[in-house]
Formats: structure tokens, sequence, C-alpha cells
């Protein structure tokens, strides 16, 4: 078999085409080549051909489709609740087109060369072509940029081996089809340098930089400025081709983070500075707020960026931000281990291990490390990565004079621009006629803005957005208004005139809007969350937004997510807004991330019992999430804000919702494990419980509460709780919240090793599920009873429990629950003397683990079947499982776990 997906999908059997039918049924095979070999859940299948609203019977119809596929040959099989495509991935045109592209980056230059133009040949036309619906349209467009991102590297190296004045048409087609991607116009530009048409390749600069300013309101980036300065000048290196890389030589790592803001466009001057920051180790870059220390650090780690090939970092800490709380060094680590792609399962729980992981993990790399608006030593310390090849580049507000005596950090001291630096600041904004026609006014505006670059920046902004504005006029406006001090102690008294000036250049819609972004809780909003806080359609939002960020008063980092500068913020926040509009926009606020984040939490967990929300006030519609992958993505990206939410509506008195967002953050908390942002979210929920007194809440918020400190190790002060909730529970007749909390209890007994309680609460769980009729809680109870009754020798209940539990979880197709009743049955059957069936069962559970995503279980499963192994007498295979598992317990920072694997290693079977 051979399928095609790059193109129109096809297939062919025995070298002849096969009739795949109508486009439908097409993409049922286009939906399993994609992940062929791998199972395709029905569910998700069946989103992907017929969307989030598919008809009646679609399942039939779906068996038919795959039925019609086999009779042409198409191997399709029926496994686990899905469908999977029985194939090599060679056989699929898109897995041949990505593996030349893996072979291509451990090659030579020449070879890699000859790898790419193979994959660029298996294209046919658009992906999917003849393909309806959201998924193929989505599927399309994200392997179009996979295609031009391949076909950019091919370039690369052919312009590297000397072929560029050959490649002049084809870059010329693909400048036009991709108007504002600066790497296809930078190789136009260097083709075109190279075939002896400079003139041409500066008429195409200039176009892509009015084209950048028109639509994105943007400048080229410093790549594309650079080359534009090379062509120039006529520098000689541009016109021959390099030294073609060796075998053996390019890297075949991962994606590596490339975590730094964009350059601010106005960042002009410190050459000195810049100078200065080019040595190794650690400098610290300090001054007072506004001198433009963020910009600098930014300037120089992006013109460095070369020489830190294994990622750039990039944490704002918030020392001197808005909030008045800057960022924990723990909650910074964390962001730093996810960004290098550490699996969250695996993470420590300890904040001190994952220090210690995040500085394994870069030890021998060259990273790049900028640790931005630090408040003092003790937050920056446990950031510094301790490599001899890294290199951090610390701003603050603070000498630091912790990092430089222990440490051994530079310290650089950042001062205002010079009135030269300034005027060519004004220049790069403002062009040099429209500079040189007024210099007076010129030089009045750099002497009131106080050689400020955000005051500068902001003058400039103002010129720049009007045009046809005499500079006079600019500068008259700011004498009269005068400029004020700047107070490094106390930011919110600087620059205020310039601040007041602005704002009122604004519309009225875009003053509230910046009244409104002023009072945000949170770092940063997204275009949804805006659009929530303001009231404003998205569409208008985005506008306004745009305006704002013209106006330089809000900047968009490379997240898509909208900031201010925190003398900018608390300048907003004190700008005149009526107290009803103030009001309004924070209960918006915490409705949306409340019934956004409700939504989510049904995705990842819909047999979890649900809570009753009341209705979202106008304007706070919840942003849509279809599956699972939208749904972690947004809680990743929003947690903070849901975080600030909660305090929001505890500052507001609404503790109804300050314990509903505690609860849509559960699943979150422990898929990630952030167990303590949990344990905090609970016990804010406590307090509202109280507040309201509904005994209720106070029996799910007291379980919930006694669930999280558990997890974190803190064993009676959560048992309390959960004895608390028992009782109410009791009182009130609530079974339900009796069957959660003995499950519960049942957890926390085993964590302390008394299997006999443990057993007890999971009986009654039992029973009460039972008497509830809710299935998938009784095969979580079975299961429970089970392994319970199995740590204390009685294998035949065990044994019958865990059969039932079983056949109950698949009976409703919950399949974390099935694979943690095959560990239980395998358990059984190695205790009971039969090693085959143990080792069928804990292969099974193991293989149902990876698919979803559990390797903490999968750990101990791998320990365990290596153990079933060894009974069988089976000592290679044993050892292999101990192997696995060992790397497992050793990336999951399990000490004590990983100690055992090692002491199994070297102890010679019996």
């Amino acid at each position: 078999m051979d399928f095609g997906l790059l193109g129109e999908v096809t297939a062919r059997v025995g070298g002849r085409p096969a009739d795949l039918g109508p486009a439908r049924q097409r993409c049922v095979l286009a939906a399993l080549a994609v992940d062929i070999g791998r199972v395709v859940p029905v569910d998700r299948l069946v989103r992907r051909v017929w969307g989030d609203d598919p008809p009646a019977r679609v399942r039939g119809t779906l068996s038919s489709y795959v039925s019609r596929l086999r009779q042409a040959r198409v191997d399709i099989v029926l496994r686990s609740g899905g469908y999977v495509l029985v194939a090599d991935e060679s056989a699929v045109d898109l897995h041949r087109f990505r593996a030349l592209r893996v072979r291509s980056r451990a090659s030579d230059d020449r070879t890699a060369e000859r790898l790419l133009a193979e994959a660029v040949g298996l294209w046919r036309g658009a992906a999917l072509t003849g393909l309806d619906g959201d998924w193929a349209t989505s599927e399309r467009d994200r392997l179009g940029l996979e295609r031009l991102d391949v076909e950019c590297d091919h370039t690369e190296l052919r312009l590297r081996l000397g072929h560029g004045d050959q490649l002049v048409a084809e870059l010329s087609a693909r400048a036009a089809e991709h108007p504002l991607d600066e790497r296809v116009a930078g190789h136009y530009l260097l083709a075109l340098y190279r075939a002896g048409r400079a003139a041409e390749a500066l008429e195409h600069y200039q176009r892509v930089r009015a084209r950048l300013a028109d639509e994105l309101g943007a400048d080229p980036g410093a790549a594309l400025g650079l080359l534009h300065q090379r062509i120039l000048t006529a520098d000689p290196t541009l016109s021959a081709a390099t030294e073609p890389v060796q075998a053996g030589h390019r890297p075949a790592a991962p994606p590596v983070p490339r975590q730094l803001p964009a350059v601010p466009t106005s960042f002009v001057g410190r050459a000195e500075e810049l100078d200065r920051l080019d040595a190794d180790g650690t400098t610290v870059i300090a001054g007072p707020g506004g001198v433009g220390k963020t910009w600098l650090a930014l300037c120089w780690a992006h013109r460095e960026a070369d020489r830190f090939p294994d990622g750039q970092l990039f944490v704002d800490l918030r020392g001197f931000g808005p909030e008045g709380t800057p960022m924990p060094p723990p909650v910074a680590v964390r962001g730093f281990l996810d960004a290098l792609g550490v699996d969250p399962a695996r993470l420590p729980v300890d904040p001190h291990a994952q220090a210690a992981l995040f500085r394994s993990l870069v030890a021998d790399k060259r990273v790049l490390l900028v640790i931005d608006n630090a408040a003092d030593t003790a937050q920056v310390a446990p950031l510094l990565p301790g490599g001899p090849a890294n290199t951090v580049v610390v701003t603050s507000r603070n000498r630091l004079p912790g990092l430089t005596t222990v440490h051994g950090a530079r310290h650089l001291s950042l001062d205002v621009l010079t009135d030269t630096e300034a005027r060519a600041l004004f220049t790069a904004r403002l062009g040099a006629d429209r500079v040189a026609a007024e210099p007076d006014a010129v030089a009045d505006l750099i002497a009131l803005s106080g050689g400020f670059p955000l005051a500068l920046g902001i003058v400039a902004g103002r010129a720049h957005g009007h045009p046809a504005l005499p500079l006079a006029t600019l500068a008259a406006e700011l004498r009269d208004l005068g400029l004020g001090a700047l107070d490094d102690d106390d930011p919110a008294a600087s620059l205020p005139a310039v601040l007041s000036w602005s704002r009122r250049a604004l519309t009225a819609d875009q003053a509230r809007v910046f009244a409104v972004l002023g009072i945000a809780p949170g770092p940063d909003v997204s275009l949804p969350t805006a659009a929530a806080l303001t009231g404003l359609p998205a569409d208008r939002a985005r506008a306004v937004l745009r305006a704002l960020e013209q106006a330089s008063l809000l900047v968009q980092d490379a997240r898509g997510r909208y900031r201010m500068h925190d003398l900018i913020r608390r300048f907003a926040a004190d700008t005149p807004l009526p107290a009803e509009q103030r009001s309004a926009a924070l209960h918006r606020f915490v409705d949306f991330h409340l019934h956004t984040a409700f939504a989510a939490r049904r995705v990842l967990n819909p047999h979890a019992t649900s809570v009753d929300l009341d209705p979202p006030a106008p304007g706070a519609d919840p942003h849509p999430l279809p599956d699972d992958p939208s749904a972690m993505a947004w809680f990743d990206t929003e947690h903070r804000g849901i975080l600030a939410a909660q305090h929001t509506a505890v500052a507001l008195g609404r503790h109804q919702a300050v314990w509903q967002l505690a609860w849509t953050l559960t699943s979150f908390h422990l898929r990630r494990g952030h167990s303590h942002d949990n344990l905090a979210a609970w016990r804010t929920a406590m307090d509202a419980a109280d507040h309201l007194g509904d005994p209720v809440i106070q029996t799910r918020v007291h379980r919930l509460l006694g669930d999280a400190l558990v997890e974190v190790g803190r064993h009676d002060e959560g048992v309390d709780h959960l004895h608390q909730a028992l009782a109410l529970a009791v009182k009130s007749d609530d079974l339900l919240n009796q069957g959660q909390v003995h499950r519960t209890l049942s957890w926390a007994w085993d964590e302390q090793g008394d299997g006999r309680q443990a057993l007890a609460h999971a009986r009654h769980a039992l029973d009460i599920y039972r008497a509830l009729d809710d299935p998938t809680g009784e095969a979580d109870a079975l299961n429970g009873v089970g392994w319970f009754a199995a740590r204390l020798g009685d294998h035949d209940q065990a044994r019958e429990h865990c059969a039932a539990a079983l056949a109950l979880h698949r009976a409703h197709r919950y399949r974390y629950g099935e694979a943690n009743t095959l560990d239980s049955l395998a358990y059984i059957a190695h205790h009971t003397g039969e090693f085959a069936v143990a080792i069928g069962h804990y292969r099974a559970a193991l293989d149902l683990f990876r698919e979803l995503g559990g390797t903490l279980q999968a750990a101990g499963t791998l320990e365990k079947l290596g153990d079933s192994h060894l009974a069988a007498g089976q000592s290679a295979d044993a050892r292999a499982a101990w192997r696995e598992a060992l790397d497992l317990f050793r990336a999951q920072g399990r000490a004590e776990d990983a100690d055992r694997m090692r002491d199994k290693l070297t102890t010679p079977p019996a």
C-alpha cells in the first residue's frame, strides 16, 4: 500500500490506484493515515470527519466507510475503542516527508540538500485537496506551514551551496505567495543580490517594510534589517557561498525554546553597553524605571542569539509590577521546565527538586537566560543555571549586590540616552526629513523627555500617528504640562504629563479601554479576555488594542498577549472610570474565566460531578474549547489569570464564584502537577464556603481541600478536613459526597500504609455508589476494594472485584479506570503465581497509560512488570523493564524509587 496526503488523498495497491469513494470516506482514510499505526478513538475520528455536529447514526456510517475501504484492500483494524490503519509509516507520503527532514538534520549540507529536495518533491499540491470540514482545513493550513518551513530550509542549504542566482524565479513566486514572511523575503533579497540585481533587492525590501507597517503596524525584524544593511554596503561576504556543514555536525535535537519577546522598534544607541554584555557569565543591568533596561537586554539577546543554539529563555519576574507581588522563583523555574519540554507528569513535586532538574537540563548546554524586572537577589539566585556555557542577563531597578558578591555577576548601570541617541531614536521613528525640518522642536522634545527611552518612545509614537501635526505643537504641549520627576522608588510618579496627553489623544472608546486594562487582574490578557473585560466584540476589541499598541501604551508579546509597561499601567489604573464601569469590568473578568474554565474542566473530565453556575454577565461569554488539547492549552496560557480571577472574586464578595473557580482548576492542577496552586485555591475556597454557610458547598470544599492537603503530604490536616466533609455529608444525607469522601479517605490511608482502614473506606464507597446507581463511581470503588484486598492477601475477593470493575470501565469507555484495574489484576495474578497472566495485564495497562499520558503510573507498572518477568525466569525482559522504570523515576525526581531500581539492576538474578 502507498498513501498520498500531500495533495489529493490517494491510495495505491500493488502500484495501481485504489477507489477511495466519496470525500467523507477519503477523509476517514486521511484521518487515520496522519496517525498511521496508532489507534484513533472513534469519537476523535468522528470529529475529524464530521466536525462537532455529526449526523444521527454517525457510527453506522463510519463503520460503512471503513468496510468499503477494507474492500479496497486498505488494512483498517478495530482496537480498544478506535480504528488503526495498519501499515508502515513509510507508506504515507506525509511521514516520508517528515522522515526525510529528520535525516537531513544529521547530514552534511550536500546530502541534506538532496534529502530536502526529495521531501519537497513529494508535494503534489495543497495537502488533503478535495476534503472539506474544520479538521481538514486546519490540518491543510498546518501542513502548509510545515511545507513552507521545509522549503525555506531547502532554500537556505542551496544558498549556502552557492545556488543563489538560480533561485530568483522560484523565490519571486514564493515571496508573492507569502508577502509578510520575513524569512522568505530574506532568501529572495539574497538571491537577487547574488544575481546582480541589488537595486531590485532593495526595492523589494522597501515593499516588504511598507506592507508590514500597513498590515501589522510593525517594522522588519533584526535579521531582515541586517541583511538590508549588508546589501546597502555591498558586503563582500554576501556574494559567495558559505562553507558547507559536514555530516554529523548538524543538530538532530528537537526544537529549542525561543522565548525572547520582540525587540522594541525605538531602540537606538547603547553601543558601549551592548559591548559590555558580550562577556559570558551573569550581568545585572540596573537603573531606574523607564530607562530602557529591558530594551537593552532584548536588543543584545537578539543580536547574539546565534551564540546560544540550545535556546533563549525569558521571564518577567514582576519585581516592580502593578500586582504588588513578585513572581516566586518556583513559578519561574516551572515555566523554564515547560519551555524545555519536560513532561509535566515527570516533574518532581518539591520546588528545590524542580530547580535542580532545571540546572541539570541546561548544565552542558549553551543557553541564554534573560531575567527581567527582578526585585532582589533572593528572587534571582534560584534561577541561575550554573553551567559554564550559560549566559544570564538580569534587569532590575535595584543593583542586586548579592549577585555581584556571591555569584560573581558583573554590574552594568544604565543611564538615560544621550542627546545624539535620542535624536537617532526620533530619526528612526519619524524619518530624517521630518526631524531636520524642525530641529528646535526636536531639541525641545529631547530635553523635556529627559532622555528616558519610554518617554521618548511615547512622544515619537504620538508624532508618528499624527504626521500632519507640527513637532513644535507637541513640544509646546509637553512644556505646558510639565514632565515631572522620575523617582526610582515611586515609578507611579514618573512621566505623568506624557501619559496624560497620550491618553487625551485617544478616542472615547480607546480611553475607556485603556482605563479598564489598567485595572485588569493578572500580568497580561489575551484578546478574548480583553474583549470580556471591556465588554466589546472581539473584532472591535482587537481594533482598539491595536490603536493602543500603536500609541505605545500597550505591547503585544510573541504569544499574542497584551500587557502594559508598569508605569503606564499604574497611570491607566488612576484614570477616572465610573464606579459602575469598574465593577462591571471586574465582574465580566471573573465570569469569563469561571465559565470558560468550567467548560474546559468538563472537557477534561466529563465524569466528574458538575456544579451549577449563574449565567455570565453580558459580554462575558466563554471562549469555545472543543477538545482535550485546546482545553489544556487554554488552562496553560490562562492559569495565572484564573487564579487572579479567584482573588478578584474574593475582593468582589462573590463567594460562590470563589469556590467554583477552585473546582474548575482541579483537573488541570492534578494533570500538570500544580499541587501547591491547587492547595492555595482550595484554602481560598474554604474561606468562601464558610462565608456562604451552605452545608452542601462546605462538604464539597472540605473534601477537595482534604484531597489537596494529602496530595502535598499533609496527611493529618487533610484527613481532618475529610472527616469534617464526611460528618456534613452524613448529617445532610448527601450520599454522593459520602461516597466521594470515602474514596478519598481510602487513598489517604493507603498513602500512610494502613491497608485495613483503606479497605474499609473503599467498601463504604462501593456500597454508596451502588445505592446511587453510579456505574463509573462503582467501577472505581470496585477496583479500590480489589486493590486493598489484594494488598492484604485476600486474592480471591480481590480478583472478583477487579474483574467486575474492568467490565464496568470497558462498558462505559473509561480508559483510565481500565488501565488502573488492569494494573490491579496483574498484581493479583503475580501474587498468586500466574506470572504469564500478570505480564499480559501489566503490558495492557502500560499501553493504556502511555497512550493517556500517565507517565507517573507507567513507571510503577514498569517496575512491577519487571518483577513478574523475573519471577517467570525472564531476567533480560525484567532488566529492560526496570531500566525504563529507572529512566522515568529519575525524570520525575523520585529519588527513592530510582535507588530501588538501581539496586534491582545491580543485584544478580537468583
